[in-house]
This record gives structure tokens, sequence and C-alpha cells, in this order.
């Protein structure tokens, strides 16, 4: 009997497994849809900057150089060199670069200081400060005294046209050209100026800046413009009575434009047109909470804007990248710049210098969660193969895995911890308990500095059915 012969299996495989599909670029936070979203956005993420993009990595941390009462009430800069801090302890106080000096006390504990740089009649360039309580202040590099002539209750001092401009209630105070000490004489056109500021819902001034070109004039739901060089040839013009200014605090320009916090959201204005929210319009389910306490700065980089208790979001505004970063554990009331470092006076009095890779000390905690990975089709069924990640580690982190969209039904499936020398390391993702689900969400969680490069996965797609 001739036995039977068996022609050898030749196994083929299975379609519809993926090439590895990697994301190198990660461009921030991004509240829309995470169904329709970009795969380089997260739909959370704390305490993560885009300083190093297209990877992202830890925000910087904070030195405490002083605390002082409890609560920060102002921050100016005096000749772009020296810091001056005003605490609720009544204190005006002045940092070097080394040590704090006590230069006026008895001030106003509750009352919200502005400040601006002016010389005029001066002998040299002075800071100038008011609250709309205690009388205006200057200083003039060594004391600090009482602004003559200056109205007592003036608010939100600033320059434009070689005057000290402040607000009193509804109208609009300048002093004499290139005279600090002058507010009352109206002779001629070097003379002070004063202008009610009329607004169909009644609002007072709460914001005033200037720049080389115009005055700027804010309400909570307003906003105007003053040109001219001259009493004679002043004028005001209305830019909208729709959107307006949460507080004197909550603007801040850079590169010639105004970025400013408004009850429904952050507008960016740069003149001509209306102020629009467009560029915020991707963090704008984070945007709730607005109060007058809110607060914007800069420190010639990167935007940042504090919404109470301690949300800063942080906009980096560079050319293709774009991107927007939620930080937690700063509660900034007060900003202030020098040479590009930047100052935060926070609502427990203390000063913070941003360097670093802790919080005074204390490892920084951060997190990023991604979209729902999926296949091309929605409603295509998924066999999951591998997940990696490339990362530099000094601190932990821990990765978890989630099967559905929305939700907090995580799963921790792996955990490593870095070396005192971050190198860049390829960590495997364990995804068996997850290889059948439809959806995969990821989050990375951590404690110390991090950076993440890459993310990649691997799956195979499934035929609908």
């Amino acid at each position: 009997m001739k036995p039977v012969q068996y022609q050898p299996v030749a196994y083929q495989q299975l379609p519809g497994l993926s090439a590895p599909i990697p994301i190198r670029e990660f461009k921030g936070l991004n509240t829309f849809d995470p169904l329709a979203i970009n795969e380089s956005f997260f739909t959370d993420m704390q305490n993560m900057t885009s300083d190093d993009y297209p990877a992202v990595s830890t925000r910087p941390g904070y030195s405490v150089l002083g605390t002082f009462g409890t609560r920060v009430l102002g921050m100016g800069v005096w000749e772009g060199k020296e810091l001056h801090v005003i605490f609720n302890d009544g204190t005006w106080r002045r940092w070097n670069g080394s040590t704090w000096t006590t230069l006026a006390s008895g001030l106003s504990t509750t009352a919200e200081w502005t400040f601006t740089n002016f010389q005029g009649n001066f002998d040299q360039v002075n800071l100038i400060g008011c609250n709309g309580v205690n009388p205006m202040k200057r200083y003039d590099g060594s004391t600090v005294q009482n602004l003559a002539g200056a109205p007592s209750n003036g608010k939100y001092i600033t320059t434009y046209q070689n005057r000290l401009w402040c607000a009193v209630g509804v109208e609009l105070w300048s002093c004499k050209l290139d005279n600090a000490t002058v507010w009352d004489n109206f002779l001629n056109d070097d003379a002070a100026y004063r202008k009610t500021m009329e607004s169909s819902r009644g609002e007072e001034i709460n914001m005033l800046t200037g720049s080389l070109t115009k005055l700027t004039i804010g309400m909570p739901n307003g906003l105007h413009e003053l040109y001219g060089g001259r009493p004679s040839d002043f004028n005001t013009k209305l830019i909208t009575e729709d959107t307006g200014l949460a507080s004197n605090k909550a603007q801040v320009t850079q590169d010639g434009v105004m970025r400013f916090i408004h009850g429904s959201g952050i507008y960016e204005y740069g003149g001509g047109v209306a102020p629009d929210k467009a560029f915020s319009e991707i963090i704008g389910k984070l945007l709730t909470g607005i109060t007058d306490q809110s607060v914007a700065g800069t420190d010639g980089k990167k935007l940042y804007f504090n919404l109470p208790d301690d949300r800063m979001l942080v906009h980096d505004p560079r050319s293709g990248i774009q991107a927007w970063s939620l930080w937690r554990g700063i509660r900034a009331v007060h900003f202030a710049s020098i040479g590009g470092t930047l100052f935060i006076g926070d609502a427990q009095g203390r000063v913070l210098r941003l360097e670093g890779t802790t919080d005074g000390g204390n490892p920084i905690t951060w997190s990023a969660t991604t979209k729902p990975f999926n296949g091309s089709s929605l409603a295509q069924k998924m066999r999951w193969y591998k997940l990696w990640v490339m990362v530099e580690l000094s601190g932990s982190m821990d990765v978890y895995l989630s099967p559905s969209i929305t939700g907090e039904d995580w799963t921790l499936v792996q955990s490593i911890t870095g070396t005192g020398a971050p190198l860049i390391r390829r960590v495997i993702i364990p995804v068996s308990s997850f290889a059948r689900e439809n959806w995969i969400r990821v989050k990375f969680a951590g404690t110390g500095w991090a950076r993440i490069h890459e993310f990649t996965r691997q799956m195979r797609q499934l035929p609908l059915y």
C-alpha cells in the first residue's frame, strides 16, 4: 500500500497587519472631539511643555526667592534690572538679584498695584506705581516717595506719548507733557488732559496699556483706543462693546499683539479688526471659572494665562507649533520678566523664579493622555500587537491603558524608573490584556523630569462585520 503524501503547508500571513505607526511630533492640548483630532495632540496634559518640540517634556520648576505676607499685590521692574514687589503685609520690597530690601511699609493690605517706568522731569528713570488707595508712588533708584501732584485715587498707571496716564473711575487722566508732577494744568497743548470714557453699560475703566502708537483703554466688556500726540489732536476710537478684560493684569502684549482674558475666553488683538479668540478655541473647554483674579504674563517667548486657582494655560506661539499646555501647582497672581526670566508672585505671598527641574526642591508630577487610537475607520475592529515609547527619564513613569473613548477606567501596565543621567530608552508597553479592544488610550504619568520622543503602535485591522 502506497503511503499518502501530504504537501507541506504554506503558511501565509494574515492580512491587515499594519507597519509600526510612530508619533514623533507632540503639539500639546486639544479639547475638541477626541475621535477627530490629530494624533499628535493630547486630550489631557498636566505639567508638560513644548519647550523641546517636537518632543514633549516636563515643565520648568521654580525656586522660591522669598515669602512675605500671604499674597503678592503687585510686581514691577525698574530699568529692566530690579524686581519690585508689593506684599499684603503692606511692604514694598526690592530684589536686586541676591537680597531683599524693604523700601516702604504701611501700604494697603488689599489693593493691587500697577507699575510703569517714566523719566519726564526727573533726573533719571523712575518706577511709578499706584493702587487707587495709597498716594501714587515713585522709586528713583534708591528710595520710594509720594509722587507729588498725582491723583491719589488713580489706577492702572502706564505711559504714552511722554506722559503718564491713569484711570479715575470712568475718567482718563494724563499728566503734563514730560512732567509727572503736573496733572491739573490745562492751559496749552503741552498741558494735562482728562476725558470721560462713555460706555453703553456705564462701566469704569479697568485697564490701560500704552505703546508707541496708541493707548489702549479696557473695560469689563469694552475696548477703546486713543491716538494723537497732544490734547488738541487726541481722539478715541471704540473697538468693541462686546469683549473686554477680566482685569488690568489679565492682559499681556508680545510682538505688538495683545492677548487678554475675558469671561468668554482668551482673545488676541493686533489692531485693525475686532478681538478674536480663534487661537484659544482649541482649549476652550478649559476656559471656565474666569474671574478678575485671572492674570496674564510673558517671558518674551511663551504666554502664560493663570485662571483660579492654579490652572496655568501656557501658549507657545512659535510659527508651526502654536501649542497649548496646562500647568498645575502654581497659583500665580502677578507676573514680571527680566532678561527672559519669568518671575511669579503667587497667592501664598511667595516670589518664584521659573528655573530648574523641581518646584522648590520637590519633584514635579506630570501626565499626558493620548486620544483614543483605532484603525482607518471608526467602525473598524482591531487586534493590538505592540505599543512602545521612546523616553528620557530621571524620575519615574507609569503607563496606563484604557479601552474607552472617555472615562477613568485606567489599568497600570508598566512602571519604569529613570537613572541619574537620563538616557533615551525604548520601553515596551504590555498590550496582551487589551489585544481585542476596539479602542486604546494611553496615559503616561510620572514624577520628576521626563522627555517623550516617540510613541509607536502596531495593530491588525480586522474585517468590518
